[in-house]
């Protein structure tokens, strides 16, 4: 049984280290062995894996990433917990730890730290307060992970996993590049201490290919980007000032015939507006410098 489940052992390690888990810190520890399993499962873990983890924090997930996978790259920001585990861990050869910020450290430098290759799979209970910005950093990439398996906030969850109606630019960010699914519903009292909001298990599955293909992935998401600048308002009016509020002016008229063009009704509002689409209209926009 995995020993890092034990509430009163989470308790004495923290009094242990002076630590007092902070809402920025995104320091949350799961004790709930059912959640755990869940998220071994889905990683499908085996002994040619190799795993990225992120906010190992006192290693309860680790624990079970070690026990499956043939090599663990863990990236603890926190310098206290980070040596606790050296030393919890100090054992383990197919363990790779690193102190740092994950956001400055580029997934092929992390693989190449651990003497690994890819691919790899990302597998992780994320600090809430970066998931957005996590996420892009792994799935833009050069070396994006195959699979991920992570537990992030029910409502991010939601907003990755949305349809039309209800997009966003983190939806459209993540949809690019994965195929998204919410595994299962995380109740807040799975963690000590108990967040704010109940979590998620999302599961993202790396496309083959991007889900559309475009000439220029930046333009494309400078366009969504502005967009959803003034996403309450239909996209004949809120386009273009979102466009100009990036530097970039088109008269509202050619906006309109560009989204006619691209079969979008220029009264619609971006939340319904589909990736084929957008990149539909990233094609028939004037030449703008998008």
């Amino acid at each position: 049984m995995n020993p890092y489940l034990n509430p009163q052992r989470i308790r004495a390690a923290l009094r242990a280290l002076n630590l007092r888990p902070t809402r920025g810190m995104g320091q949350n520890f799961l004790l709930d062995g059912h959640v755990l399993a869940t998220i071994v499962a889905e990683a499908a873990l085996t002994s040619s894996d190799t795993v990225i983890e992120v906010g190992p924090g006192l290693g309860v997930l680790t624990w079970e990433l070690l026990a499956r996978a043939g090599r663990v790259i863990s990236v603890e920001l926190d310098r206290r917990l980070a040596e606790r585990l050296a030393a919890e861990f100090r054992d383990r050869t197919n363990l790779a730890l690193v102190q740092g910020d994950v956001l400055e450290l580029a997934p092929a430098d992390l693989l190449a730290r651990a003497g690994a290759a890819p691919p790899y799979k990302l597998v992780a209970n994320i600090p809430y307060a970066i998931t957005a910005p996590l996420l892009r950093h792994f799935l833009e990439a050069p070396v994006p992970p195959e699979l991920s398996v992570l537990l992030v906030q029910w409502e991010v969850a939601q907003r990755i996993c949305a349809g039309p109606g209800d997009y966003s630019v983190l939806a459209h960010a993540i949809q690019f590049y994965a195929e998204p699914a919410i595994v299962a519903r995380v109740p807040a009292s799975s963690f000590f201490p108990a967040p704010a909001v109940d979590s998620a298990i999302v599961r993202l599955q790396r496309r083959a290919q991007p889900a559309v293909t475009v000439a220029d992935v930046n333009a494309l998401f400078r366009l969504i980007k502005a967009g959803f600048l003034h996403a309450r308002k239909q996209l004949g009016n809120a386009l273009p000032s979102g466009l100009a509020a990036l530097g970039v002016t088109i008269p509202r008229e050619q906006v309109v015939a560009a989204l006619r063009a691209a079969g979008i009704d220029p009264q619609r509002r971006a939340e319904t507006v589909t990736l084929a689409e957008w990149a539909n209209l990233l094609a028939v926009l004037p030449e703008s410098g998008v």
